[in-house]
């Protein structure tokens, strides 16, 4: 991993960015960084402004206010000159449906003065036994696969990486995560957006929380998700427990609530060591030969996202912001749907 001043010196910079279409502001003001060896996870309900800062980033979206800087650079003045050394992965789209993986990777990498090796490209993200499927009978998870594949192809110092786990089966998703770490460690600056709070949990060093256009919260996911309660412990085992009897046996002013059936929060009293608690939780379960389940102290990022953005929506559907336009692009085509 690249020394933490070399980190901070090449990446993404947004101060203050504004976005608006028309009367209606889709980002206000919103600065983050994210540098190189980093990966910044950009999350927010639909319609929070996402797609809105990415693609100005991108520099297919002109700001209304405030600046952004990718590698230093304008991403508007100096489009020509940030574009290779950039990779964006689309959710979907910008693929000739006719061609498969290796033939579609190699016209791809024609783009490119110094591409990476279709073929070891196709490997790295386990398409060699349908590297000459048509992109159109690919599964979904299959093309998210390749999308990634060509978002990489140019050898870029910056990623973009828009839902990357989206329909990808557990192989896949193994796939993704290695890819994604293994960018972290040459030192490639990655930017996420996504609706799957859990993989956004094992992937980001750094997680921003954007709802309306404006920042709610910023951090490591393990400082966003630090439990206010002061060290709850989440358990399940069979439901109905003895609640009170478990509470007894941890201590003192412990509280044990059922949230749902088979799964418990335990609240022990300020300042208890997790470590004792949980051994306390462990005994009492093995005395009365209950199998736990999932255990863990604190919060999820996902539940701290819910807490922060007040919101328990579907997370599942795109943004509804307006269709973006490339500059000088057609009768109002949506953006983002190819890289050319």
């Amino acid at each position: 991993m690249p020394p933490a001043t070399d980190r901070l010196s090449t990446g993404v910079e947004c101060d203050g960015l504004v976005v608006r279409y028309g009367a209606t502001v889709a980002v206000d003001g919103l600065s983050f960084r994210a540098g190189a060896g980093q990966v910044l996870a950009l999350l927010g309900p639909n319609g929070a402004g996402k797609t809105s800062t990415v693609e100005t980033l991108e520099g297919y979206r002109r700001a209304s206010g405030g600046s952004v800087r990718v590698l230093g650079l304008d991403p508007i003045a100096d489009h020509r000159a940030l574009v290779p050394r950039i990779g964006v992965m689309l959710q979907r789209g910008g693929v000739y449906p006719m061609l498969g993986p290796s033939r579609v990777l190699r016209l791809f990498a024609g783009y490119y003065d110094d591409p990476d090796d279709p073929e070891h490209l196709v490997e790295l993200v386990g398409l060699g036994a349908v590297r000459r499927t048509p992109w159109r009978r690919l599964s979904g998870g299959e093309q998210q696969r390749l999308s990634l594949a060509l978002a990489l192809v140019g050898r870029p110092s910056v990623v973009f990486l828009d839902e990357p786990t989206a329909g990808v089966d557990p192989e896949g998703r193994l796939v993704v995560r290695r890819i994604v770490a293994d960018l972290r460690d040459r030192g490639t600056c990655v930017i996420l957006t996504t609706h799957e709070l859990s993989e956004a949990e094992r992937l980001a060093d750094q997680v921003v929380i954007v709802d309306h256009g404006r920042k709610l919260a910023e951090g490591s996911p393990a400082a966003l998700a630090a439990d206010p309660d002061g060290g709850s412990v989440r358990f399940s085992t069979d439901p109905g427990i003895d609640t009170a009897s478990l509470a007894s046996a941890v201590g003192g002013g412990t509280v044990v609530t059922e949230e749902s059936p088979g799964s418990y929060r335990l609240r022990p009293p300020a300042g208890s060591a997790s470590p004792a608690v949980v051994a306390a939780l462990a005994g009492w379960l093995a005395g009365r030969g209950l199998a736990v389940g999932d255990l863990r102290t604190g919060r999820s990022l996902e539940e701290a996202y819910l807490a922060i953005t007040g919101s328990g929506g579907d997370g599942g559907a795109p943004d509804r912001e307006p269709p973006a336009v490339r500059p000088g692009g057609g009768d109002g085509e949506p953006e983002r749907r190819s890289r050319t």
